[in-house]
């Protein structure tokens, strides 16, 4: 197998809105190249990407996937992604790992939300984007609208390099501007395009749109400006050179256009990926944090310098292990090296190390600066660790990925299955650190957390099928909280003789209302030896005992002080126990008394909505109590942020994509606690004192 060098190297991710065809389009990629024998179908399950059984299931992409080809001497990976928001921690790592990302939109759908979302994403990493115009062989491909929509909703110098010959059944191949040649194909799906001159009646156009091309990237170097301005020729070579700076740059976005399903236009975007994208050794450098340290250093991507490299993706195996796949910034790595795994301070051995197809593996004795690969059983390694020449360790700047948005709570079908259940889940954690497990000390429930409903539910079909255990989706309590808002003052006397030695503790306590969040006080104004003061102690034990599960409706009380100022004792009878009993009487007696309520925690949310739909959101909002707190317009969608009662928002994310048509999305983290309202706050506590009810039965 040849080895190749960094400059030799093209990193690409395949982003897109779910639906518009990546998955397809790297097949055909594949294909065209003969790095695969057969065309691989989403539709058929036999997708070299698509591998998974829940993908094939769902005929969607779920999982990150990585494979290679050979293209005009260069070496092309290829990193297919997830389109569905549920799944966009795979999106971001595949992004994290390129150079530079193919954009599909629908010819016969246009921009949609998703395309804008994963738009961002890669603008966060500041690659370069070609955008895709794909499905030109569909009943409402529309090549012009697209381009339109490109330009407005995406924003950037989005520049059309190529021109459709036809569109849906008469859709026969492109147009390449920068050669001015026609590039014909026949719909076996070969992939091989025949270069042809022009058809007459679209040589005036091409004529026009490779006008605007030019001075596109004339733009991009003053030198070639002003020939442009004088009307020189400007060489095929330095034109060439120009593109492949602009596009390198961001100072062009270039449009293209494909047919995934006859594999129409596939060769010359490999033309591109080969010529015009950027290699790792053309990005020169990479930006890291000093092991320890705070400080950003600039590190070359180079074979010569020491090794580092970040794992963007873990997949555990039956009868293998967790696999990590890895990008190597800098130096080289050989089997059987010993690395430094600068994230967790340990070390690791690189036993074996391959290169991926989809599935399949192909072993190899290195990887270089710029390549992506996999290696297998490395003992406390995950996704985002950085592994590095321990002489020499960084910290790579580990992937920024989504908040969950989505919660349920799970209880085991089976008793006795909790500990498989917990195990299970930690090692599909290990998988995708956008699901997330948490036991609440409060409610007592296992909590799971995601980016959607269907993010959960494909979690806990890989629960059932790898650990063999079953659970039920409950609806998660909300925590809420008691507080005051009136001061009270109560006695509480615990007296108890039966025979010989009795207990007696008698506590006047005063309760008063603290500023939100302020927490706990306790205080003695004992005078007098009232009560002495190794009793004390005890007391405010019995109260921050009785705040564990607030005589209200059982929850947590919060931001109060308590004060101690009177009582009695006995030298005989009185006890630590005696004086904590009292005082949880005194302090159950005043609370009731200090005008008790329930506070609910409040979530800020940003919603992300096309404009036709901000009035249904809105409305909805505020049937949630929501509080708006302001809308900023983003292009054509509407940016509201609001903040809403936890206990509103359960099943949320499900019910915007249901009245956005999918094109809605929300992010959401805690605010602060609040008062609940007089009607909410009674069904909470008639529903908590009827569980305490059922519970004695």
């Amino acid at each position: 197998m040849r080895e190749y060098k960094s400059s030799d190297i093209r990193n690409v991710v395949l982003v897109s809105h779910g639906g518009a065809g990546k998955t397809s389009l790297a097949e055909c990629l594949l294909f065209a190249a003969k790095a695969t024998q057969r065309l691989g179908k989403v539709d058929d399950g036999s997708s070299i990407l698509d591998y998974g059984d829940d993908e094939i299931e769902r005929k969607i992409t779920i999982n990150l996937a990585v494979a290679h080809l050979d293209w005009r001497d260069v070496r092309i990976n290829l990193i297919d992604t997830p389109g569905y928001a549920d799944f966009y921690g795979d999106t971001k790592a595949g992004i994290r790992a390129a150079d530079s990302a193919l954009v599909l939109v629908r010819a016969d759908g246009g921009v949609e939300v998703g395309t804008e979302k994963v738009w961002e994403f890669a603008k966060e990493y500041s690659l370069p984007r070609m955008v895709v115009v794909n499905r030109m062989d569909k009943e409402y491909a529309d090549f012009d609208k697209v381009v339109g929509q490109a330009r407005s909703n995406l924003g950037g110098p989005v520049v059309v390099a190529q021109l459709p010959v036809g569109a849906g059944d008469a859709f026969s191949g492109v147009v390449d501007l920068l050669s001015m040649k026609y590039y014909k194909y026949d719909r076996s799906g070969s992939g091989a395009g025949m270069m042809q001159e022009i058809p007459a009646e679209m040589a005036d156009q091409a004529k026009t749109m490779r006008k605007e091309m030019v001075e596109s990237i004339a733009e991009c170097s003053d030198d070639l400006m002003e020939a442009y301005l004088e009307d020189k020729e400007i060489k095929a070579d330095v034109l060439s050179a120009a593109y492949k700076e602009g596009f390198a740059t961001g100072k062009i976005i270039p449009v293209v256009c494909t047919s995934s399903q006859f594999n129409i236009g596939t060769q010359q975007i490999l033309d591109s990926i080969a010529h015009v994208f950027p290699s790792p050794a053309d990005v020169g450098t990479f930006r890291a944090r000093a092991s320890q340290e705070t400080d950003e250093i600039e590190r070359k991507v180079s074979s010569d310098e020491p090794f580092a490299a970040i794992v963007f993706k873990t997949i555990s195996e039956p009868h293998v292990g967790d696999m990590s796949i890895l990008r190597v910034f800098s130096g080289k790595v050989l089997e059987g090296t010993d690395v430094y795994n600068a994230t967790k301070d340990n070390t690791e051995r690189f036993t074996q190390i391959y290169t991926l197809m989809g599935r399949e593996r192909r072993e190899v004795n290195r990887l270089v600066a710029g390549d992506i690969g996999a290696t297998v059983k490395l003992r406390d390694t995950g996704t985002n660790d950085t592994l590095c020449a321990k002489s020499s360790p960084v910290i790579i700047h580990p992937i920024l990925f989504p908040r969950p948005v989505v919660r349920d709570a799970i209880e085991a079908k089976t008793k006795g299955d909790e500990d498989k259940i917990s195990s299970g889940l930690a090692r599909l954690h290990q998988e995708d650190l956008t699901f997330s497990m948490t036991v609440d000390g409060e409610t007592k429930q296992t909590l799971i957390s995601g980016l959607g409903e269907l993010h959960l539910d494909v979690v806990l079909k890989r629960l059932k099928d790898r650990f063999n255990v079953d659970v039920n989706l409950i609806k998660p309590r909300v925590a809420f909280r008691e507080t005051i808002r009136s001061t009270a003052e109560s006695q509480g006397k615990y007296k108890k003789q039966t025979g010989g030695r009795g207990q007696y503790g008698d506590v006047w306590l005063k309760i008063e209302p603290l500023a939100r969040s302020a927490g706990f006080e306790f205080a003695n104004k004992l005078v007098g030896g009232a009560v002495p003061t190794k009793y004390v102690p005890a007391v405010e034990k019995g109260v921050v005992e009785c705040m564990e599960a607030g005589p209200l409706a059982g929850y947590k009380v919060v931001d109060l002080k308590a004060t101690i100022f009177d009582g009695s004792y006995h030298d005989v009878d009185s006890s630590d126990m005696a004086f904590k009993i009292a005082s949880s009487m005194a302090f159950k007696k005043c609370f009731m008394d200090a005008k008790p309520v329930l506070l609910e925690p409040i979530m800020n949310i940003v919603v992300t909505v096309p404009d036709e739909h901000l009035g249904d959101v809105m409305g909805d909002l505020s049937g949630k109590r929501g509080k708006i707190q302001g809308i900023d317009a983003k292009g054509h969608l509407q940016v509201v942020r609001a903040q809403v009662p936890l206990a509103e928002l359960y099943k949320y994310s499900t019910t915007l994509r249901s009245m956005t048509q999918g094109r809605g999305g929300y992010e959401r983290d805690f605010s602060h606690y609040e008062q609940v309202p007089h009607e909410a706050a009674q069904k909470v506590i008639d529903e908590a004192k009827a569980e305490k009810e059922e519970a004695k039965k």
